[in-house]
């Protein structure tokens, strides 16, 4: 099941949750992060680091109010954490708040550990294993079971104190009221709904965050408030369970320190701390012991669902440990939970990753450039913290080629000098005092100095810079404005355009010398061509007029002649 939800749009491909997961659980696929569910630990550790909140925590809070409005008895389960996160003046107060929000019962989830330490106290005093994992931590379990299956067999197999509490109020009241556990831990919503192994005894999950929200909705204020009594009966030195050795001391407080030395006893807590112990365990260095294992800094009061930096670890832990007495709770007053009722087995579910072979991971190594060893920089850039692992996570589709950093700049920056090398234009970069900080090839050519002469020089020394110091102060660009420099034989069509980002001045000279030079050689054919034509226009004119003139004089001529001969002709009829 999904726990954390995903957002594709805000995935900056940044690789920060890949950096931060401990057990790179996350696989980067179409330059977008994904969670691998059945490899994630659910330590919630992307949801702290991601930048842009693509992952958020799926909320069963609707689901809670629902419960309310349709008029279902919903007890409400409440983390011993709540001691050290919730803000009150008396712990009555939270009590009082949860029922006016509608809760049926409001009991502590302490109530649960004392079933829990019960059964940790039956294994010690067994002696048989060779160490004792506590298992109240989900996220723990996860870890061991997914990346440290050989010690599966050191897990005590105790359901947790949530799961422990939700069958004896099964027991208590029934299949149809609802469970509603509330505390600091992301990890508890697979427990109790996608686990099989503990499914069905917690309807809903919901942290203090969700719960301080819906209160301050809802108007209601803690410190304002009367007190009213748990529903529970006082689960005494168990409240200490979210406080790092708050397991131990709840051992060791119910059971008078007779089996103390069988089993040395201490705890761990931070996935790294808890990753070095198992390491050390897998080599077969610790025996003996009973270990109290818990995912996050400072136990379960800095869990992944508490959103208060404020929050001092230290302050919370000496607080609660003089607030809470050690001493053993009167466990005549809860109810009876069988051996078998509070067991849950633990398995090997370590992924079945295909292995690349040496060449395999060579070949995939050469595809980012990295063809000898001193080219693995093992920057840790891509969330992986060698080349190599990186490589295998490719070969295993958990991540992609493009991930590499190094690699990638290296290749922009030689594609950005490869363009600016090869193109026939002109391009210059200024900055906001006009200073060059960028020259190409053509450039170099046209201007006569080589790139680092002309990265010490400002536009006013080559040419005159008015139209960048324009879009420089304007930031509307110019487009094909049409520039001649007679000095240097050069004409040129020019865009200058703004760069937002970097609050530079980018310009881009097309040379069109060649093309005005076969324009000018254009037009003074044309002008000559007109002058012929003129020339021939005005000679055919001259002939015509000539050509009318003899022919005036000699149609003159005719009509005299003709007109003698008419008068003749007409005389001597009359004769």
């Amino acid at each position: 099941m999904n726990v954390i939800g995903f957002k594709e749009a805000k995935c900056k491909n940044c690789y920060k949750c890949v950096r931060t997961c401990e057990v790179k659980a996350i696989q980067v696929k179409n330059e977008q992060a994904q969670i691998m569910n059945d490899m994630c630990i659910l330590c919630g550790h992307c949801l702290e680091a991601c930048p842009q909140n693509a992952k958020t925590f799926i909320s069963d809070l609707e689901k809670v109010k629902d419960y309310i409005a349709c008029g279902h008895k919903t007890i409400i389960s409440i983390a011993p954490s709540y001691a050290g996160i919730m803000k009150y003046k008396k712990a009555g107060q939270i009590v009082t708040a949860l029922k006016k929000l509608g809760f049926y019962q409001v009991r502590e989830t302490a109530e649960g550990a004392v079933y829990v330490t019960r059964e940790y106290e039956r294994l010690i005093k067994e002696g048989k294993r060779r160490n004792i994992i506590t298992t109240s931590c989900p996220s723990a379990n996860e870890l061991i079971e997914i990346y440290y299956p050989s010690l599966v067999a050191d897990m005590a197999p105790v359901v947790s104190p949530m799961i422990a509490h939700g069958k004896m109020l099964r027991k208590l009241f029934g299949e149809e009221v609802k469970i509603v556990f509330l505390g600091p831990c992301i990890a508890k919503k697979r427990e109790a709904e996608g686990d099989e192994r503990t499914r069905g005894y917690i309807d809903a999950v919901i942290n203090f965050e969700e719960m301080e929200n819906w209160l301050q909705k809802e108007g209601i204020h803690i410190t304002e408030l009367d007190e009213s009594e748990f529903d529970n009966s006082n689960p005494e030195v168990n409240r200490l369970y979210p406080i790092t050795s708050g397991v131990i001391s709840s051992v060791i407080a119910m059971n008078q320190g007779v089996e103390a030395k069988q089993y040395r006893k201490f705890y761990v807590h931070g996935i790294k701390n808890c990753m070095e112990l198992f390491e050390s365990m897998e080599r077969g260095e610790v025996e003996g012991c009973f270990i109290e294992a818990n995912i996050c800094n400072g136990g379960c009061i800095k869990g992944p669902a508490v959103n208060r930096k404020d929050l001092s670890r230290f302050k919370v832990k000496l607080d609660m440990e003089e607030r809470i007495p050690k001493q053993a709770p009167e466990e005549r007053k809860f109810t009876e939970l069988s051996r078998e009722e509070l067991g849950k087995e633990f398995h090997d579910r370590a992924p079945n990753d295909p292995i690349p072979t040496e060449e395999e991971i060579k070949k995939i190594l050469r595809k980012i450039g990295k063809v000898k060893k001193e080219q693995e920089l093992n920057c840790g850039a891509c969330g992986y913290s060698s080349c190599r692992e990186k490589a295998i996570a490719v070969y295993q589709g958990k991540a992609e080629l493009t991930m590499c950093i190094p690699y990638m700049h290296e290749k922009a920056q030689s594609m950005a000098n490869v363009v600016l090398d090869t193109t026939p234009n002109i391009i210059m970069i200024v900055d906001a005092d006009m200073k060059i900080v960028e020259f190409s090839g053509a450039a170099t050519r046209y201007f006569h100095i080589t790139r680092a002469e002309a990265l010490t020089k400002y536009l006013y020394e080559l040419i005159d810079h008015t139209d960048f110091e324009d879009v420089m102060l304007t930031h509307e660009n110019i487009y094909g404005k049409k520039v001649d420099y007679p000095d240097r034989n050069l004409s040129t069509l020019q865009n200058i355009v703004y760069i937002e980002g970097q609050n530079n001045v980018l310009g881009i000279f097309q040379d069109v010398t060649q093309d005005e030079e076969k324009k000018q050689q254009a037009y003074r054919v044309k002008v000559e061509t007109i002058e012929m034509a003129q020339k021939v226009i005005d000679k055919q004119m001259l002939v015509a007029q000539q050509i009318a003139g003899l022919l005036g004089e000699t149609t003159a001529e005719t009509k005299v002649t003709l007109t003698k001969l008419r008068d003749t002709i007409l005389n001597d009829g009359e004769e």
